[in-house]
């Protein structure tokens, strides 16, 4: 399997890196180690290190592991969610049949 790092514009990492505050905010305020974090959700500490550093390398499962702890998995369910330009797009190509 090719891993090649993912490139982002600075901002748009920022979004990444974000997502990565957000996820330890949410460990520290249960209390929770690294090792007591990154046991349960079943990655490396590493990987629990890299996710919350905001690193793109990491799986999306692993991510979604992490969120499983805390139970924030149906955060998940809110990615793309509201696809406000596709519905758009979609309307506009039923209005022209």
């Amino acid at each position: 399997m090719d891993s090649k790092k993912q490139i982002l514009f600075p901002k748009h990492q920022k979004i990444i890196e974000q997502l990565g505050e957000n996820i330890k905010l949410a460990r520290k305020r249960r209390k929770l180690t690294v090792v007591q974090v990154a046991e349960r959700a079943g990655i490396a500490r590493n990987t629990l290190y890299l996710i919350e550093k905001g690193n793109t390398g990491v799986s999306i499962g692993a991510v979604f592991n992490v969120l499983r702890v805390f139970g924030l998995q149906n955060d998940f369910l809110k990615l793309a969610a509201d696809d406000e330009f596709g519905r758009k797009l979609q309307d506009l190509n039923l209005l022209g049949k």
